[in-house]
């Protein structure tokens, strides 16, 4: 499974890539960064980024993109006892004595674009396969056996104004895949999502949801029941993250081709960067995927807060959101109450 899971995500990154650089050709493309981790693994970032105004040359022409990057991570270590505790919660063939390490093998692929367009949303993806593994004993030989494994991953929209039929479009091609594989797929992630991407502090949801799942794998699921139609071999598990991933493209480029010509104002541009504030304190105080990756040992910290805006702003009590009837009221209206887009 590992290499299976691999070759998909790597040909799935050089799609993505591709799609976003054909729609801008004149903007400089993604920067690749190949990298090797010291302590097993590797991966390859995928970023783009453009300078802000007031860094750049009067000639430089505006982009589509203002910071994106698609990220694949393939590594390998040992796990903590602690990590393993945790872990045993939903996955109780791991083995835990309190005070041994075990094998452990994370691959994966997750993405983050912020469009220059405040029309535009920012999206998240985010695909991922883990496996635990006994230890090798000394002298022997051949591969260590599997304890436990998992997939997760799940894709979001993050818009700073609403277009209620984007988010139709979101959720309905998240769900067409989702269906492919089990009816009760779609709802039972997507409730997740809501529950996921939630900023308690500020009582509102990042943005209007999308897909969220984790521990999916031979095992029971706390959050589907036992004789619901729905992937339970490995092999269909990895059928169904390939048809959500192959989703992305087709979820959100129509999204971003209809929005990015649209006209905006200063007023658009500061709520836009108002409400990237709200996704900086979400990933940075709550995603558990952010905070995993800064307790890693030589973690790499730059495609771990690739996630994070190129410009945000805070104000203090600030008033835009408040006005009754204003296009900035009726996005948070949905962000302090999800709602169902199909």
């Amino acid at each position: 499974m590992r290499e299976q899971v691999e070759e998909y995500i790597f040909g799935l990154q050089e799609r993505i890539v591709s799609e976003f650089e054909g729609l801008d050709p004149n903007a400089p493309q993604f920067k690749r960064d190949s990298w090797l981790r010291t302590q097993g693994g590797k991966g390859v970032s995928c970023v783009f980024s453009a300078p802000p105004a007031i860094f750049a040359s009067s000639n430089t022409q505006e982009t589509i993109l203002e910071k994106a990057g698609v990220n694949i991570s393939i590594v390998h270590g040992m796990l903590p006892p602690a990590a393993i505790k945790e872990m045993r919660a939903d996955h109780s063939t791991i083995p835990y004595d309190g005070q041994s390490s075990l094998p452990f093998f994370a691959a994966g692929i997750s993405l983050v674009v912020h469009p220059r367009n405040p029309h535009s949303p920012t999206v998240h993806a985010n695909y991922r396969y883990f496996e635990i593994t006994e230890k090798v004993a000394e002298g022997e030989e051949g591969p260590a056996k599997v304890v436990a494994w998992w997939f997760g991953g799940g894709s979001d929209l993050t818009p700073s104004y609403l277009y209620e039929e984007d988010a139709a479009h979101f959720h309905n091609t998240l769900k067409g895949a989702c269906d492919k594989h089990g009816d009760e797929l779609y709802p039972a992630f997507k409730k997740w999502c809501d529950e996921y991407f939630y900023i308690p502090h500020r009582s509102e949801t990042r943005g209007i949801g999308g897909l969220f799942f984790d521990d999916l794998s031979t095992e029971k699921h706390a959050r589907l029941s036992e004789d619901s139609k729905r992937p339970r071999t490995a092999e269909d598990i990895f059928a169904f993250i390939r048809t959500v991933g192959d989703a992305f493209l087709p979820s959100y480029i129509p999204i971003l081709k209809r929005t990015n010509p649209l006209p905006s104002t200063e007023q658009h541009r500061r709520w836009q960067l108002l409400r990237r504030g709200r996704y900086v304190e979400f990933n940075l105080v709550y995603d558990r995927g952010t905070k995993f990756g800064l307790k890693t040992p030589s973690a790499r910290i730059e495609s771990i807060l690739m996630s994070l805006p190129e410009t945000a702003r805070w104000e203090y009590m600030t008033d835009m959101g408040t006005d009754e009837g204003s296009e900035e009221t009726k996005i948070m209206e949905v962000l302090k109450k999800p709602r169902e887009w199909i």
